[in-house]
This record gives structure tokens, C-alpha cells and sequence, in this order.
């Protein structure tokens, strides 16, 4: 059964809301043999507006969309489908890979055990460190780590190399194209 943990700031998490968002994600969990756990939604509201935020870590990568709306319930719509097409994506990349390397399709890539444990991460004009953010290093190819950097909208992403072994950054250049910085 798909575990949620809802948080709303601003605004009551009514069950009529709770259970809305959770049939909504209960379409993607097709996408997976176990059911989705530790899936945090946030609503936010605001004077001009509202916000849905919805993270889902699942097998070492971390899905994550946000969608401002006037309606609470149309930004959940929103916000599903960008994850529904983040899955896919994922899902695409991952199996074509899979084919090019002449190795054996797999069908369903997000099946796992693992399970993320995070804290959000913020940094300040005055340098000082107000949030801290701890996350597992999952081995991954650097086409990988891209990909989930993508996914989260980051510029950048911290990932333990799985062709050296060591931790590395992948990031996002001005010219559109990605770096990479290893460590030794």
C-alpha cells in the first residue's frame, strides 16, 4: 500500500485532499512490484498562490516535481504527470542502455528495498550553513547520475562513480553541455 507522508504549510490537510493525492499516485505505483514508500507531499500556500511538491525516492534516485496553481487539486494533477513522464523517461534510458550494451532487457528497473534517508540542504548569502542534507551514495555510471540530476532540476549531483569507484560531481555548463569533477 503506498505509504505518504503529507505536510501542509499554510493550508489544512483535509482527508478529502489526502485521499485525492493518494489515488492520484496510487497510477504510478503500475510502474513498480512494490509499493511506493516514504512519498512526501507538501502543499504550500501562499498570498499569490499555491504549490504541490511531491518526492518519491525510489531505487537510489530521487523523482521530484513541484507545481504552482490557484487550485490545489489541479497542481496534484500537474505534478503526477511530471512524474509519470519522469518514470518513463527513466525507464526509456535506462532499457535502451540495457539493449546497447547487449545485455538482457530489464523490465521493471525500480524494484528495491533501498530506501533514502535525506534532510533538505540551504545555504545562506553569510555562508552560514542553515539546513543539512545526507544522502546514500548509490553507485551509478555518469549517464546515470545526469539523468537523476535532471530529474531532480538540480545544476548539479554527487555520485559514487561505479567505473572508479570514487565519489564525483556531475554538473550542468553555461553552454548547456555537463561537466564531470572526480576525486582521487
Amino acid at each position: 500500500m503506498l505509504q505518504l507522508q503529507v505536510r501542509g504549510e499554510n493550508v489544512e490537510v483535509t482527508q478529502a485532499l489526502y485521499e485525492y493525492v493518494q489515488r492520484k499516485l496510487q497510477k504510478l505505483e503500475r510502474y513498480f512490484e512494490q509499493p511506493l514508500s516514504n512519498v512526501r507531499v507538501n502543499f504550500k500556500v501562499y498570498k499569490v498562490g499555491q504549490k504541490v511538491e511531491i518526492t518519491i525516492p525510489v531505487m537510489g534516485i530521487t523523482l521530484r516535481a513541484e507545481d504552482n496553481n490557484v487550485d490545489l487539486y489541479a497542481a496534484i494533477d500537474v505534478v503526477v504527470d511530471k512524474l509519470e513522464r519522469q518514470i518513463r523517461k527513466h525507464k526509456t534510458k535506462v532499457n535502451r542502455k540495457l539493449r546497447h550494451q547487449k545485455v538482457e532487457r530489464v523490465e521493471n528497473t525500480f524494484n528495491t528495498d533501498e530506501e533514502l534517508e535525506y534532510e533538505y540542504s540551504d545555504f545562506e548569502n553569510n555562508h552560514e550553513v542553515v539546513r543539512t542534507k545526507t544522502f546514500a551514495l548509490k553507485p551509478m555510471d555518469v549517464e546515470e547520475a545526469i539523468l537523476q540530476m535532471e530529474m531532480l532540476g538540480h545544476q548539479f549531483f554527487v555520485f559514487n562513480d561505479s567505473a572508479t569507484n570514487r565519489v564525483s560531481v556531475v554538473y550542468k555548463r553555461k553552454d548547456g553541455r555537463y561537466g564531470l569533477i572526480e576525486t582521487e
